[in-house]
């Protein structure tokens, strides 16, 4: 990269930087006025978050995450993107982080709306013969355009009063940049009604709103118009799950939310979340989080004062 450009890259850092402290001055997350987009904090590396992520485009402004989404695992730190465009289970391990200095981190969620309306009016991005089908997230350094709509994005935050006319301007800009540019593929692969990718999506929006279901593989394919292995083949592709291990993530997840937030018994939130024997329920979220539920929200609520 020219010298010019690593210094623009690392001025716009600083005023991002700058602009999320002051809208974080504590860790947490701020939902901004702007629909979809928020900031992120971290002054510690001790937790674990385990969450489902959006269809969105993030950024790390300072610091280092390590997420492990469904079976794949990813590292990024500053000036780092990643963007997914399926919802995807994914636990988060923050690496690099105090209060002197934070982890600071931004996202915005894609609107498909949108992506849609931009491939209508571009017929270069509409010109897709299903292409290959390609994991649901990727990781590179971000873009210069994309990060400088983003510092623009931010600083609406300290105009509100223009925020109507000019947020969707940008968030619409910041949506054209990735389908035009080089992640543009994840997001044709997807939003391309009749593509492998797109059938997956419909599967996996069934599956969120349908994970307290049984779930018979070869009717969610039917539903979807996909013979049984072809489908199950590129759902893997995709998540890097098969669909009995993303229905499964699914349900644990909430299962530990209902437990953290809610302070439900671990007998309720199994039922809650679907499962009918409690003695599996047990086994499967040893499993996954690597103890028993009670344990487990124990452990997590005294690293969480």
């Amino acid at each position: 990269m020219p010298e010019n450009s690593r210094a623009d890259l690392a001025e716009k850092n600083r005023l991002l930087r700058e602009k999320l402290l002051k809208w974080l001055p504590e860790p947490g997350e701020y939902q901004t006025p702007i629909q979809g987009f928020s900031f992120f904090r971290h002054d510690d590396c001790a937790s674990c978050e385990n969450c489902f992520y959006d269809p969105a485009v993030g950024v790390v402004i300072q610091g280092k995450k390590r997420s492990i989404v469904g079976s794949q695992e990813y590292f990024y730190h500053e000036n780092d993107s990643l963007l997914n465009s399926v919802d995807l289970p994914s636990r988060n391990y923050i690496l690099d982080a105090s209060p002197e200095k934070p982890f600071l981190g931004m996202g915005l969620k894609i609107d498909k709306y949108i992506v849609s309306q931009l491939m209508t009016e571009l017929p270069m991005q509409a010109k897709v013969i299903d292409e290959p089908v390609r994991k649901g997230l990727s990781v590179t350094p971000i873009e210069a355009d994309i990060l400088d709509a983003f510092v623009r994005l931010t600083e609406l935050l300290d105009n509100p009063e223009q925020i109507p006319v000019l947020a969707p301007m940008i968030v619409r800009e910041i949506h054209y940049r990735l389908l035009t540019g080089p992640r543009g593929k994840y997001l044709r692969a997807i939003n391309t009604t009749g593509t492998r990718g797109s059938r997956i999506a419909q599967a996996i929006t069934w599956l969120r709103n349908n994970y307290k279901e049984p779930l018979q593989v070869d009717e969610l394919a039917k539903k979807v118009n996909m013979a049984t292995s072809t489908f199950h083949r590129h759902f893997k592709q995709i998540t890097t799950l098969s669909p009995l291990q993303y229905q499964k993530r699914l349900r644990l997840y909430e299962a530990q939310r209902l437990m953290l937030v809610e302070n439900e018994y671990a007998s309720n939130a199994c039922l809650a979340v679907g499962y009918e024997s409690p003695t599996q329920f047990n086994r499967e979220y040893k499993r996954l989080f690597g103890e028993p539920p009670a344990r487990n929200i124990h452990k997590t609520r005294e690293l969480q004062v």
